[in-house]
């Protein structure tokens, strides 16, 4: 469902939203080893985030990253299409172009359903939402 990319770039952009504000920013040096992704890697993620504003930056001394209020609110399925392209979560499993409800192929009814509801609640979920639960001990983020 979500490439490995996007699996990153979701876990940066929470760790951002659970350690940083506009007076703390954090570099991808110090970063990269709490969520576990190459160094490299993870700073062309944020370059591609940050340059489709879901995450901010700034430079100088007291630069890096970090997530504005604006940022908080927006919802998940902005990182998985910036990352993954708008299609990939919506494309057919077995990558048949002709393949929809009209045309299914043999798996759209096994992951139809499901797929439509993930990409739903990608829709509607912030950031902030799951930060706060979080925050509130609903759920983890062992970062």
């Amino acid at each position: 469902m979500l490439s490995n990319s996007a699996k990153y770039a979701l876990k940066a952009v929470l760790y951002l939203a659970l350690h940083t504000s506009e007076d703390n920013k954090m570099m991808v040096k110090d970063i990269y080893t709490n969520i576990n992704v190459p160094q490299s890697y993870l700073a062309k993620l944020l370059q591609e985030l940050s340059k489709h504003d879901i995450i901010s930056s700034s430079r100088g001394p007291k630069g890096g990253f970090y997530l504005s209020a604006k940022n908080l609110g927006l919802p998940l399925i902005r990182i998985v299409d910036v990352i993954d392209g708008e299609q990939r979560l919506r494309s057919c499993m077995l990558s048949i172009h002709e393949c929809d409800s009209e045309n299914p192929c043999a798996l759209h009814h096994l992951v139809g359903n499901a797929n439509s509801d993930f990409i739903k609640n990608l829709e509607q979920t912030t950031i902030n939402e799951l930060i706060l639960e979080v925050r509130a001990g609903k759920s983890v983020l062992p970062l």
